[in-house]
């Protein structure tokens, strides 16, 4: 199943949840944000999201500013 990760294909053996993703890339942290086909998905739902053919996600850190 091909995937695309912050504009990179990646090529997934299975289905698997945001969560499962997040933690093989081991980017697992607090403050992160995921958003598929330009949606963002709560947290709460990484654990039963999941990842379908040709999603394109983007994962990216919140960042305090002003």
């Amino acid at each position: 199943m091909k995937i695309t990760l912050n504009d990179q294909s990646m090529e997934l053996k299975t289905i698997i949840t945001i969560d499962t993703l997040l933690h093989q890339l081991e980017r697992h942290q607090q403050g992160h944000a995921i958003a598929i086909n330009k949606n963002i998905i709560p947290r709460n739902e990484w654990k039963t999201h999941l990842l379908q053919e040709n999603d394109e996600i983007l994962l990216f850190q919140a960042i305090a500013g002003g």
